[in-house]
């Protein structure tokens, strides 16, 4: 996909115009190098914060484990391959990593992609639609696998077709289409409405809902702190992940409009500085990589906290009581300001309100109030109260959290 760019033009240039100045290198080596190193070990850690800690294991931090893979095996194996390309127009791998080198972006950028989408619509069915029941862990991967099938058979053509030709003064690497501008054009048009068009439609769509639901008013006559608590914590949560979504779109778009142009008006590629061109809007493309960490880092306590526990190490990092807890299975935190604290449990349970401002929680069996009135407790006097309360389940509370 990426090192096609380089092949379009090949038939009229046998020899390598491709050549650039010492300095420029190196500056284009600084910005490509940036990429690969704070994309494969931001998203390895991002990675690593999700399979250690168990409480990390959500349906929305599977999909960004999937973000994450593929983020990182993208900035891996491509980053750098594509920049020594691009800068001296010569291939030097073979022709079976040319036929990889084309196929993988595709297959990466689809699974991004569609792992943002899923995550809108999980959280579109989590706030819409919170009585019908939330993807399983096995349901979530086998969306995941169902994700990679579908990358795996849109970028197929690029695979099959990639290949090499070595010219006189240079070897380059490109698809080989049976119809050669024909095919080329139509291609890269699927794949920007595939893999940038209609998933940012879908996402724009349930966002937009989403943030009408969660920004547009409160429910009437709840306003509990519990409530108020998990409504943050959702907007939160949406509000990251539409940073995420705008970050790709804007990182992308150049990249679509790039192939779509010189798809379109051949000699575009022949202009004197393509090249710079095609560097610049490579480096943003594949700068996607690198900024989910970041934003994860910036917008989650939870992912901050993981990433102070990675880099404990370092003497100006400090992992406090409250990051430690912000990792940990469960947690006990108040709900009120007075004396009554919850749980997360499984199932309803029964509180007691006390006049004395204490509280009773009984199982799933209903207790008796206590008979005597001078303890501060009754069962239906204008004392007392009865109050039934059903903490969020575990699966809740961790999500919004």
């Amino acid at each position: 996909m990426a090192a096609a760019s380089n092949g379009t033009n090949f038939t009229g240039n046998l020899t390598n115009q491709f050549v650039q100045p010492p300095w420029r290198v190196a500056l284009w080596s600084v910005a490509y190098s940036t990429i690969l190193a704070v994309a494969v070990f931001g998203n390895l850690i991002v990675i690593w914060i999700i399979l250690a800690h168990k409480r990390m294991r959500t349906v929305t931090n599977y999909f960004l484990l999937n973000l994450a893979f593929s983020d990182a095996s993208m900035a891996a194996f491509n980053t750098l391959i594509n920049f020594v390309y691009a800068t001296h127009g010569d291939w030097y791998f073979g022709e079976s990593y040319c036929k990889f080198h084309n196929f993988f972006p595709v297959t990466s950028v689809f699974a991004s992609i569609y792992s943002m989408t899923a995550i809108a619509v999980d959280r579109y069915m989590a706030i819409i639609h919170p009585l019908k029941p939330r993807l399983s862990a096995k349901a979530t991967r086998g969306v995941i696998v169902c994700i990679w099938v579908l990358a795996v058979v849109l970028a197929f053509p690029l695979c099959y077709y990639s290949t090499i030709k070595v010219l006189p003064k240079r070897t380059v690497c490109y698809p080989a289409w049976p119809r050669s501008s024909e095919d080329s054009v139509m291609y890269h048009i699927i794949v920007a409405v595939l893999v940038y068009v209609l998933p940012l439609g879908v996402m724009a769509i349930t966002y937009t809902i989403v943030g009408v639901t969660l920004w547009g008013g409160e429910i009437p006559g709840d306003t509990s702190d519990n409530y108020h608590g998990q409504l943050r914590a959702k907007r939160k949560v949406v509000k990251m992940m539409i940073i995420v979504v705008v970050t790709f779109a804007i990182c992308w778009l150049p990249y679509h409009i790039y192939f779509l142009v010189t798809g379109l008006h051949r000699p575009v590629t022949r202009s004197k500085y393509i090249q710079q061109v095609y560097l610049s809007v490579m480096w943003l493309a594949m700068s996607s990589t690198m900024y989910n960490p970041i934003i994860y880092c910036c917008l989650n306590s939870r992912f901050r906290a993981g990433f102070k526990r990675a880099f404990s190490w370092c003497p100006f990092v400090r992992v406090s009581s409250y990051d430690e807890l912000e990792l940990r299975a469960t947690r006990l935190h108040p709900t009120r300001q007075s004396s009554m604290y919850t749980l997360s449990r499984m199932e309803t349970s029964m509180v007691v309100m006390c006049e004395s401002g204490e509280a009773k929680q009984i199982g799933r069996k209903c207790a008796p109030p206590s008979r005597h009135a001078n303890n501060g407790c009754a069962g239906d006097s204008a004392a007392g109260r009865a109050v039934i309360y059903s903490p969020p389940t575990v699966q809740q509370e961790e999500e919004f959290s």
